[in-house]
């Protein structure tokens, strides 16, 4: 399955994201299920322009930036992996669930 949030009439769901100490992402929960962290989830940042993003920025800011965390997950120990990307949208304290798709 794939989540495509930017389809005018689908939204990306929120999804609860539980965190080691150093801010590494451990396992998500989605769909009623929380899926394990099982490889190392690598992060990234986006720039969006500000006009490009339905969160009021400071004024004066010309773009925002926007963290992503690809993380591979399973739901026990012999599940099959699953790659998740999730994003933070700027200005917020929330993740949305980005995309799922099988791991490759």
């Amino acid at each position: 399955m794939t989540i495509a949030p930017e389809h005018p009439t689908r939204t990306a769901p929120v999804v609860d994201v539980r965190f080691t100490f150093d801010g590494t992402p451990l396992a998500v929960r989605y769909d009623g299920h929380i899926w394990a962290v099982a490889a190392d989830p690598v992060r990234r940042y986006e720039r969006e322009s500000r006009w490009e993003t339905q969160t009021r920025v400071p004024a004066g800011a010309a773009v925002v930036e926007v963290t992503i965390w690809q993380v591979q997950v399973q739901l026990h120990g012999g599940a099959p992996l699953r790659t998740m990307e999730l994003r933070q949208p700027a200005m917020t304290d929330h993740w949305i669930l980005a995309s799922i798709n099988d791991a490759t």
